[in-house]
């Protein structure tokens, strides 16, 4: 049975509380160079130990996930109740917890207001299997995309995430499972068998990630520092709808792996489906896929393919796929089409997305269907969106009867 947890009155180490802004700047997102910048600027910290004084917080910031000065005992009394004083290294709220029927985990997060803002909330999933565990990392408050089959494409941008606020998702879920060393596992926490808990991050939540690319970037490189949360770049999946232009910066400045969010194979459809497909159309995104860097059989691109019942689903779509994609090592994921109440599309029957399957496998491409995880909780693919659009109680019953109508069971 899905449950939630309520965690605003939770005791959470230097949580930053709704409607107040934060009095301190952030060192959590910061580059090296930034950081001793700023720690320089301050003058807590002369210039020639600014490098040494870095490494010893990217320490205790990444390793051992610290989220309060005073823990960092390496760290003398004075220089400790001085960086307390200029800058801030909390956590933010956690509104709630739920947890699914799978052991699917959906965290609310609430962010506080920046400039003249007000404050915001975003959704994070994670998702444990046997050996792994994946975090869907949010990018954006809402999203302008519109993809007319996401549930969170229907709440409206309200503005980017910092670096520091696509971090804190990473942080506080390591928080949460007892990812960090020297950490005992939270009561409850439902976390893989064996390995580090939050082994794989996808930016694959609310919003296009590649229209927040610059605190994206340095969000994605700090979580791949060999130094600190060492995150493999082929660990790390970015997942956009298609902004061409970002796709070869992706490639030349960050080096993960990339996901296509395909869905058609021919532009009027996908126009429907995709809108941003009329500004970047199928021809200029397959060019950038097959120029993406260090492409291979074993560094392949995802393309996603949510199914929709008599839409896309059918064996010419398939073959059309197929040639679509011909020449770009390729893996497809199909992906069952996740209700919500509003939406105007259904799931294709499980036999269609058999014989879709088969056929991809047959032309030599990897495509597993993906099964769906935390749908009792909003939490699976195209369902997430903030608290300040949570669904109506009537909206949630109408998702429940859908399923159990059998709409899209895998």
């Amino acid at each position: 049975m899905a449950f939630s947890l309520d965690l605003t009155a939770d005791s959470t180490r230097n949580a930053l509380r709704p409607g107040a802004a934060p009095e301190k700047p952030s060192l959590i997102g910061l580059t090296r160079a930034e950081m001793a910048e700023a720690l320089v600027a301050a003058g807590i910290v002369p210039e020639r130990q600014a490098k040494m004084r870095v490494q010893q917080l990217w320490h205790w910031l990444y390793v051992r996930g610290v989220s309060d000065f005073a823990h960092m005992f390496n760290i003398s009394k004075d220089l400790r109740s001085a960086l307390a004083e200029h800058f801030s290294i909390g956590r933010p709220e956690i509104v709630e917890e739920q947890i699914s029927n799978d052991g699917t985990r959906k965290w609310l997060f609430r962010f506080p207001p920046r400039g003249a803002g007000r404050p915001v909330e975003i959704e994070t999933v994670y998702i444990p299997e046997e050996g792994r565990g994946t975090l869907c990392i949010s990018s954006q408050v809402g999203c302008t995309l519109t993809c007319s089959f996401c549930h969170t494409g229907t709440q409206k941008l309200v503005r980017n995430l910092t670096s520091e606020e696509i971090l804190a998702q990473l942080l506080c879920a390591r928080d949460r499972l007892g990812d960090f060393p020297d950490r005992d596992t939270p009561a409850g926490a439902i976390v893989p068998s064996e390995g580090r808990k939050v082994s794989n991050i996808v930016m694959m939540g609310m919003g296009e990630p590649l229209y927040n690319f610059d605190a994206v970037k340095k969000a994605l490189l700090i979580a791949s520092d060999g130094d600190g949360l060492a995150l493999s770049k082929r660990r790390i999946t970015l997942s956009t709808s298609g902004v061409v232009p970002e796709i070869y910066r992706t490639g030349e400045e960050i080096g993960v792996m990339l996901a296509i969010s395909l869905h058609a194979t021919n532009d009027d459809l996908r126009d429907l489906l995709v809108p941003i497909n009329k500004k970047f159309p199928l021809k200029e995104l397959m060019e950038a896929c097959r120029k993406y860097p260090g492409l291979s059989n074993a560094r392949r691109i995802t393309f996603e393919y949510v199914m929709l019942k008599d839409v896309n689903d059918s064996l010419e779509d398939a073959k059309a796929l197929v040639k679509l994609l011909k020449g770009i090592p390729a893996k497809i994921n199909l992906i069952p089409f996740n209700p919500w109440p509003g939406s105007n599309y259904q799931c294709s029957d499980w036999e269609q997305i058999e014989k879709f399957a088969d056929f991809i496998n047959a032309a030599g491409y990897a495509s597993p269907i993906r099964t769906p995880r935390g749908r009792d909780i909003l939490a699976a693919c195209g369902q997430l969106k903030s608290e300040s659009e949570r669904l109506k109680k009537s909206e949630r019953l109408a998702l429940e009867a859908m399923m159990i109508a059998g709409h899209g069971e895998a």
